[in-house]
């Protein structure tokens, strides 16, 4: 987990705070960073002493949504390694990403820019190397069925559907968001994990490596979000 934040880190993740509300209230092209400050309670001239431009702000703001939503799967991993399998993880950060509105909106495509500053992250490489290890991670312990083609295609349409459903057309009798989450993870278990799971030795395997691929990222990441100010680890 994140260490205890610095005063100046404190009011960094406030000054966050104000930005994500305000960005999915409005828009991030109509959120200023006078609207942002005085949301925050705080001078204009304060959160350029954090960041210098509007876009390193919605760029922290992006970093700071991952750092949470990959703390958040290493944490239910350590827990409890079967998290690991396809079902558990997706629909776990499925109801990560729905309880996360800024989250929510980069996923529904409802915040343009910010989904531009997060192509253009500095982390990006780091990011995209971390997923093609992940998928090979999976494969290679049997967590996927081999026989699915186009397998992470479908997958992602599957998990897309579930994020954008609710924006394209109502649904009569809708379920609540646990049910939701059910019925995801219903599907992934039937349609793309094998009839018969690996082992408790191999599931363990699986997520002790998943945890080391993902640990890489936090600190690259910490180091954008809080990089002038260090986070206390007392």
């Amino acid at each position: 987990m994140l260490g205890r934040p610095s005063e100046a880190a404190d009011r960094a993740d406030r000054i966050l705070d104000a930005a994500a509300e305000l960005t999915v209230r409005l828009g991030s092209r109509k959120v200023t960073i006078d609207d942002i400050a005085q949301r925050a309670d705080i001078g204009k001239g304060t959160v350029y002493l954090h960041w210098r431009t509007k876009q390193q702000l919605f760029e922290a703001l992006f970093v700071r949504e991952a750092v949470i939503y990959i703390e958040t799967l290493l944490g239910e991993l350590r827990r409890d390694p079967s998290v690991v399998l396809p079902h558990r993880m997706i629909s776990t950060l499925f109801l990560v990403v729905s309880r996360r509105p800024v989250l929510r909106a980069l996923l529904t495509g409802n915040l343009p820019l910010l989904q531009g500053r997060m192509a253009e992250s500095a982390t990006r490489g780091n990011e995209l190397l971390a997923t093609a290890r992940f998928h090979e991670v999976m494969l290679r312990y049997g967590l996927f069925r081999d026989d699915v083609e186009h397998l992470m295609y479908g997958l992602t349409a599957t998990q897309a559907g579930f994020y954008l459903l609710d924006t394209v057309a109502p649904v009569p009798d809708e379920p609540d968001l646990v049910a939701k989450a059910e019925a995801l993870a219903h599907i992934v278990r039937h349609a793309y994990e094998p009839a018969v799971p690996p082992g408790p030795q191999m599931i363990a395997a699986a997520a002790a490596e998943i945890i080391a691929l993902y640990d890489t990222l936090i600190p690259p990441y910490r180091e954008l979000l809080y990089g002038a100010y260090p986070i206390r680890q007392d």
